[in-house]
């Protein structure tokens, strides 16, 4: 029994990290509009009438966000008449980082003669706290927005977004689908 007692701090500690890695998201939304009659949506093709490929990174957003919106509140996406529309956006900007670490001044000791005890004495100065080294540093940052339009009147009634350090000038699979979770985490307008 002691064995699974001593796991269980791995484990919290493991949670927060893993908590303290995720992007947070942010989410307007419509305070008046009913979302429980929603039920189907279909995907913004205005980007694909304007030359836009249809490129593996949207089919892995737009599967991404069908697939959290079909969890999340049982909707299904349709090709005629849909209740919703859903468009998104990837930016990919380079941005700065700044990072600060602590500083110390290193330990030292003086060697000190008295000369009433005719005897060397070691006298120790630790350490001390010197300030903060601040450092900055270029990264990559991705940010995913997923916009819900109301198909009958146009109007804008959901809005979430995310922004995170992303490893090159594309978003991978793993990151995309990272950025989706997050935002749906806070999708509460459909649970029932």
């Amino acid at each position: 029994m002691k064995t699974k007692r001593s796991v269980w701090p791995v484990y919290l500690i493991a949670a927060g990290l893993l908590a303290g890695c995720a992007s947070s998201a942010h989410i307007e939304k419509d305070d008046n509009t009913d979302f429980t009659r929603y039920r189907t949506f279909a995907w913004d093709n205005s980007k694909e009438d304007n030359g836009h490929r249809n490129d593996l990174a949207e089919q892995k957003i737009k599967a991404a966000v069908g697939q959290e919106l079909k969890d999340h509140a049982g909707w299904r996406e349709v090709k005629n008449h849909p209740d919703l529309i859903l468009s998104y956006d990837v930016l990919v900007e380079r941005s700065e980082k700044e990072s600060s670490s602590p500083r110390y001044s290193t330990p030292f000791s003086r060697l000190v003669y008295n000369p009433y005890t005719r005897r060397y004495a070691t006298i120790w100065y630790p350490s001390e706290f010197m300030g903060y080294e601040r450092a900055r540093y270029p990264v990559q940052e991705g940010t995913v927005t997923v916009t819900m339009i109301d198909a009958d009147t146009d109007k804008m009634v959901w809005q979430g977004w995310t922004t995170g350090e992303i490893d090159s000038r594309h978003m991978t699979s793993k990151e995309v689908n990272s950025a989706v979770r997050s935002i749906f985490k806070k999708f509460d307008v459909a649970k029932r």
